[in-house]
């Protein structure tokens, strides 16, 4: 299937059912079928073809995502930008990836017309909300097409998007995924997220469309449901929306939930609709996994993957969470879950040999999940592809269940008097703290040591603890060397749109000498 058979699919169940919902307006796959169309068509009569780059500048809007449907429905290559980024990162996206049509929403029509005379490869420019002197308005651009579907050809190994990856480590690069990636990673999530009972699904895209949100919601709307989508980033719209709407699934980054846990009254808070809370994109304190458990019940879902693997490498199922009628151990809890059914994972040493279990190294991924490879760099992509094994950049192990446990990014390994020091282990402790809602632990210069292990630790609202008490606790359950030697105190970690802790930005105040590290 193209990506875009996905929406047909659910439009086919019923094209004068609900599609998406957003601030009470309902939108039915017809109107936004129809809607897609008339954009796919207008843009083949503008002559782009096959591969041809565009990219939608909003915030979380159905109307913004028609146009992303648009765009697959012409078999075009989809740009995503979020509006959150800082806007240097978007323009440099847009460049660097050869963007061609570019959608915005007038709220950003003053960003936009700075950015133009830099973005010369664009040669349309469409604002979604409104008629614009130098962008036409949506509807009246595209009203002369027709509304049926064009005769587009689709191989599987089209390119459906470039993903900025995260640039948590660097400048972001450009991931091509392909149609038969997405299938697999929808593959993945409909074995995952099973409505074994006939019910549809109704999901609520909290996160953004742009990044998460958007691609966890075509297992959704394939199977005829309902997209709510949330237009901010708010936690109490978020509760409000799952009550009001009979929410079945969503996602949320680690650090939203944390923020839920501590809300006041969320424990009166009707969650009984849900059935998949899932989480990923950040490792998850156990600690705060099992007090969302007890609050919730089993209905957390947890995932690892990468831009690279389309997102669905390892899930851990509600039911994994439990044993019995107690907790799952703390062992896997921790872990990410066993590798998903259509894909390959081994753990590799340095000279990309496969260790055996329970032995630690890089985690490396197999098959049809993996991109094409990176935009324009076929150097980095022979770098992270060899021999047909991706190789994530994560440090990992599989246990003797078959549990993947991921340890940590290579590169935020801590090296202390030759000692390693996976920062991931150490976070888990100190995330057990009730004090802490977050924390990020690096490796700082040493003249002893040649790095020393810091931890910089975010409290939860009205609480705060020592330092000491934070190294004592951590010398208690890991050891000396691997417990920090000093802590910092701060009111925020930085984080990247999507809610990773940025700890190359954190490493930077200590390193700006040592930029080796950096």
């Amino acid at each position: 299937m193209a990506i875009i058979d996905f929406f047909d699919r659910g439009w086919d169940m019923g094209g004068a059912e609900t599609a998406y919902l957003q601030e009470d307006r309902a939108y039915t796959f017809d109107e936004i079928g129809a809607l897609s169309c008339r954009i796919a068509n207008k843009m083949l009569s503008l002559g782009f073809e096959k591969g041809t780059k565009g990219a939608i500048w909003s915030a979380n809007d159905v109307i913004g995502w028609s146009c992303t449907l648009g765009l697959w429905r012409a078999n075009m290559t989809w740009i995503p930008v979020n509006p959150r980024n800082a806007v240097e990162d978007n323009r440099l996206i847009l460049d660097n990836f050869d963007c061609e049509i570019l959608f915005f929403q007038q709220s950003f029509a003053e960003t936009i017309a700075a950015l133009r005379p830099s973005l010369l490869k664009v040669k349309h420019w469409v604002c979604i909300d409104a008629d614009l002197s130098d962008a036409p308005l949506l509807s009246k651009w595209c009203s002369d097409e027709p509304e049926t579907k064009p005769d587009v050809v689709t191989d599987l190994d089209d390119v459906f998007v470039i993903m900025p990856t995260g640039g948590t480590t660097g400048a972001p690069k450009g991931v091509m995924n392909t149609h038969r990636a997405i299938n697999i990673s929808i593959a993945h999530l409909l074995i995952v997220l099973a409505y074994r009972d006939g019910t549809k699904p109704i999901n609520l895209a909290a996160a953004p469309m742009t990044h998460t949100a958007g691609l966890l919601s075509l297992p959704c709307t394939a199977q005829g449901g309902t997209v709510v989508v949330l237009t901010k980033p708010d936690p109490a719209l978020l509760v409000k929306s799952i009550v009001k709407h009979r929410v079945t699934e969503f996602f949320l980054p680690p650090t939203i939930i944390y923020a839920l846990l501590d809300a006041p009254g969320i424990e009166k808070i009707d969650f009984s609709s849900v059935r998949y809370l899932f989480y990923g994109a950040a490792p998850m304190s156990v600690e705060k996994l099992k007090k969302a458990i007890a609050l919730w019940g089993p209905i957390l879902c947890g995932g690892y993957g990468q831009s690279e693997a389309m997102g669905t490498i390892s899930s851990l199922r509600p039911d994994e969470h439990i044993d019995g009628s107690n907790l799952a151990s703390d062992e896997r809890l921790s872990s990410v879950g066993r590798p998903n059914p259509l894909v390959r994972v081994e753990i590799m040493d340095e000279k990309n040999q496969i260790l055996a279990r329970g032995e630690t190294g890089e985690i490396c991924v197999r098959g049809d999940l993996i991109m094409n490879g990176y935009y324009n760099a076929p150097e980095v992509t022979a770098q992270t592809i060899i021999d047909g094994w991706l190789h994530t950049g994560d440090i990992g192990h599989i246990d003797a269940s078959g549990y993947l446990h991921l340890t940590d990014r290579k590169k935020d390994m801590i090296i202390t008097g030759g000692f390693n020091v996976y920062p991931a282990k150490v976070e888990q402790i100190i995330w057990g703290h009730p004090a802490v809602r977050d924390c990020a632990v690096i490796g700082v210069p040493d003249p002893k040591w040649g790095e020393a292990v810091k931890a910089v630790v975010e409290f939860n609202p009205g609480q705060s603890v020592g330092a000491e008490e934070i190294i004592a606790l951590c010398k208690e359950q890991l050891g000396s060397v691997m417990a920090p030697k000093s802590v910092d105190f701060i009111e925020q970690l930085p984080r990247s749109p999507a809610g990773k802790v940025l700890k190359k930005q954190l490493r930077e105040t200590y390193w700006r000498s040592h930029t080796n590290k950096i």
